[in-house]
């Protein structure tokens, strides 16, 4: 038995539709409360992290400044000590726009020992469990996969740019959304080779391509509407993957609506019980952790009942047998 998580940044309750997306609903579905960062809306920065360990960003660490940027890389953090003391705040805004888009400075990349070393707990500790693309999780910060490799290789197709509705515009918003659909289609087939694997009990995936595409093309509405009708139907080549027994949520961060993040996140699964569980991002971990219990617990009373099964069987052999 194995619990899936699907992390969708930016999947939108209101964007969503039982009929259309059948996939992206599952047998239940809600918004939730997010978490808005110090610049005024939710930060994927912030959110996963806290995702992952049930705490409020101040609490895990890993925070934004107030002017937007996420500052953790050696390089990032040595620009604001400076902009601090010598730049208004929508300079700094810009400059940290420029370095995240024109240098290797990137901003998600916290390494998942972090955690452990800041004596912080996360749905992974004493778990068999496989963390794809996870924002600020990072397993093995010296590679990077497929999806890692197209948003760093997208140059123009994805800039930085604060005079924009949505922060970011695009020389090719019809390439760039090929592009981003590539990147969903590389994390959903990373989780179902997981899955089809058999070897974790929780398998923890993330995408990133929604966000992106809802950020540079929230004037071609029609886009949007595709990448929703075409990650529902990713979402369901993943379900054909799971056994009886295991157990898919999709979890969102925030939401996105005309380039803008949302105050809603969204999740959905397929055990109605875990949705009720979970009115904010703050209790995603400890639903995840219950159903991870109640399946050790089942695979336990299975082992009991399949070795009290099968010694009344073998005392049966003996006795036809005549040794007992």
């Amino acid at each position: 038995m194995t619990v899936v998580v699907l992390g969708i940044d930016a999947l939108d309750p209101e964007l969503v539709d039982p009929e259309a997306h059948p996939n992206l609903t599952l047998a239940a579905h809600r918004s939730i409360e997010t978490i808005d960062s110090a610049a005024g809306e939710p930060s994927t920065h912030e959110l996963w992290p806290t995702i992952i360990t049930g705490l409020r960003p101040k609490d895990h660490g890993l925070t934004l400044k107030n002017d937007g940027v996420a500052w953790g890389n050696p390089l990032l953090e040595s620009a604001s000590m400076l902009a601090d003391y010598l730049l208004p705040d929508t300079v700094q805004a810009r400059i940290g726009a420029w370095l995240l888009t024109n240098t290797g400075a990137d901003a998600f990349r916290t390494p998942a020992t972090y955690y452990a070393e800041n004596n912080i707990k996360t749905l992974f500790d004493g778990q068999e469990a496989t963390a794809i693309g996870i924002p600020n999780y990072v397993v093995d910060p010296d590679s990077e996969d497929r999806e890692h490799n197209l948003r760093r290789s997208l140059g123009d197709l994805f800039e930085r740019d604060p005079d924009t509705t949505g922060g970011h515009s695009s020389a090719d918003p019809y390439e760039f959304y090929e592009q981003c659909l590539e990147m969903v289609m590389v994390r959903i087939a990373r989780a179902r080779r997981a899955v089809r694997s058999g070897r974790h009990e929780l398998v923890f995936a993330y995408t990133s391509g929604l966000d992106l595409i809802g950020h540079v093309t929230y004037d071609l509405s029609t886009l949007q509407r595709s990448a929703y009708d075409e990650l529902d139907e990713f979402v369901g080549d993943l379900r054909k993957d799971l056994d009886d027994g295991d157990v898919l949520l999709l979890v969102s961060d925030h939401g996105l609506q005309k380039g803008v993040h949302t105050h809603e996140a969204m999740v959905a699964g397929t055990n109605k019980e875990m949705i009720a569980g979970i009115d904010s991002v703050l209790d995603i971990r400890a639903v995840i952790e219950a159903e991870l219990r109640a399946q050790d617990h089942m695979k336990d009373s299975e082992k009991r009942s399949f070795t009290e099964a099968g010694g009344t069987e073998v005392k049966k052999h003996l006795e036809d047998l005549g040794y007992m």
